[in-house]
């Protein structure tokens, strides 16, 4: 006795050719993004790798010759008597510019939540800071910074706050604060944008039921609002970090690193490396470093960020 085979059971030639041709459609929008990945991204990666672990320097350039050199431009980097500063004041300026622009950001983005006339107006204004290039704004604050003829320091002694002016940006005291100071006043568009964007997915079905059982001002803040926000909390914070971690206009606009190296950051000290020493090897290492640092916190972050996901 003999079985029909089920519709299902029967080859069909047509359907395998369009099984391929729908393998090479992905295939062909998949190859050009690798391809420009590796060409824009990669590349430069990599030559910075290797530059590491060469004599790379101004005559590089004329003679061809940048010999390989091992680890030296590492041991010479680590051995530097201003890189141990710099990793401190890259520590101090990462997070003191992540709280200040997390804080205000989350307060205003609080703030914008609430309906009242020109709140959209107001929350435009606030994208300023975030579309004026880097190094015009650093003028404007050092303008405004400016020990004798600073507005800052014009309107503290005022209003009665200060009898001599503060040298912001020349006192090996005040220069790092002041460069966090405007760092945060730049990155707080940024976190205002991502984070009311995420307050506005939450439902307010969950702050009514929340209301029921007691749970309103910070109590709703708390058991609703951040955990609502944990994955948007996640991007803006590891997001926010790496920017803050690479930023070179901003200071060298500023302070150009000084006062006596009290504001000279991993990313301000590797470009004086290349760009003034000529030793592109050894700031190609210390770029490297930096990368290495930022993978670091990445990982460390997102695994303990999943953790505590999986634990609600």
């Amino acid at each position: 006795m003999t079985t029909t085979p089920a519709p299902a059971d029967i080859p069909r030639p047509g359907r395998d050719a369009a099984r391929r041709r729908d393998l090479l459609v992905r295939i062909g929008f998949i190859v050009p993004a690798v391809l420009y990945m590796l060409a824009f991204f990669g590349f430069p990666i990599l030559k910075n790798i290797v530059m590491s672990f060469q004599a790379y320097d101004f005559a590089t350039f004329f003679n061809g010759s940048a010999p390989f050199i091992g680890l030296e431009n590492y041991a010479a980097t680590l051995s530097d008597p201003i890189f141990l500063r710099a990793l401190r004041n890259t520590g101090l300026f990462t997070v003191g510019s992540i709280l200040g622009q997390f804080v205000l950001g989350m307060g205003l983005a609080l703030y914008f939540r609430k309906r009242f006339p020109l709140s959209g107006f107001l929350r435009s204004l606030l994208l300023l800071p975030w579309l004026l290039p880097m190094i015009v704004s650093a003028a404007v604050w050092r303008w405004i910074l400016e020990q004798d003829n600073g507005v800052l320091n014009r309107f503290l002694e005022g209003v009665g706050l200060i009898a001599e002016p503060i040298p912001w940006l020349v006192s090996s005291d005040t220069a790092l604060i002041a460069v966090i100071g405007v760092n945060i006043w730049l990155g707080i568009p940024f976190n205002v944008v991502l984070l009311y964007s995420g307050l506005q997915s939450i439902p307010e079905e969950l702050y009514e039921a929340g209301a029921l059982d007691g749970a309103t001002g910070w109590k709703a803040f708390r058991h609703i609002t951040l955990p609502m926000l944990r994955p948007v909390v996640s991007v803006v914070l590891l997001l926010g970090v790496i920017y803050t971690l690479k930023v070179l206009d901003l200071i060298i606009g500023l302070t150009g690193g000084g006062p006596a190296n009290a504001t000279q950051t991993l990313a301000t000290r590797s470009y004086e490396m290349s760009f003034v020493e000529f030793d592109f090897g050894q700031g190609a290492a210390l770029s490297n470093i930096l990368i290495v640092i930022a993978l670091a916190f990445a990982i460390v972050y997102l695994r303990a960020n999943a953790r505590a996901a999986k634990k609600g």
